[in-house]
């Protein structure tokens, strides 16, 4: 059967491999440094291992050069005076201590986001708190684009959620039509956050990322590519969580 869990070298590349139970084979690359890790079915024997890499080798370099270009990003302190975005736009950070206030996240102004929290609420405290703020405000703005892409794309969703990703901005899963999105689209553009719907959305239709995959988007939502470009940048202009 060989083994369930090596490292392997193909065409420089080093990636660690895991046989599972699984149908199909998956490649990953993470950030920052570019790792890559394989997920094959337990019957993939060596040859089969290293063809698929093999086959994959420009991808994969072209995800490495991606992530190296890259800045890295400070780690937020989630303190007054920092950066953070929402829908795309950038807000100034206010943080507001005080025992009697109700945690959360306020929008006060066209610039300013407040942070509300009791004193001494500690750094992991005060990031639950802004990541559920994120998770709402996204969960809220879900099901309105869903109903409105429902009829023009023709399928069905039965499930929207939400959850931090460290490599995708969304997943599909087509027998259950349940879609996945990644938190940080309530900070990214709003343009972007449609194009990953529609995007998980048309694979309702179309599994593959093939000649139909992109016929069908083209149909669907004309300017998909330059949405596409736009989240493709977005970490490097700093829309992510830094933590």
């Amino acid at each position: 059967m060989g083994r369930e869990r090596y490292r392997i070298e193909v065409g420089g590349v080093s990636v660690d491999v895991m046989r599972k139970a699984v149908r199909h084979a998956r490649l990953t690359v993470y950030p920052p440094d570019g790792h890559v890790k394989a997920s094959v079915p337990r019957h993939f024997d060596e040859a089969a291992v290293r063809g698929m890499i093999q086959s994959r080798l420009d991808w994969i370099r072209r995800k490495q050069a991606f992530f190296a270009r890259r800045p890295l990003r400070p780690k937020q302190r989630l303190v007054t005076g920092e950066t953070h975005y929402y829908l795309g736009r950038r807000y100034w950070l206010r943080v507001l201590e005080a025992d009697n206030t109700r945690a959360g996240v306020v929008l006060a102004n066209e610039d300013t986001m407040e942070l509300r929290v009791r004193p001494e609420t500690d750094l992991p405290g005060r990031q639950a708190v802004l990541v559920e703020w994120y998770r709402r405000q996204l969960k809220s703005l879900l099901p309105g684009m869903v109903a409105q892409w429902q009829p023009v794309i023709g399928v069905e969703v039965a499930e929207c959620r939400v959850r931090r990703m460290k490599t995708r901005w969304g997943s599909c899963n087509i027998g259950a039509r349940r879609i996945w999105l990644n938190l940080d689209l309530a900070r990214v553009p709003a343009g972007c956050l449609e194009y990953v719907l529609v995007h998980e959305m048309v694979h309702l239709l179309e599994r593959y990322h093939n000649a139909n995959f992109h016929r069908l988007m083209d149909s669907f939502l004309p300017e998909w590519r330059t949405r596409k470009e736009e989240l493709d940048g977005a970490s490097t202009a700093g829309y992510l969580m830094g933590y």
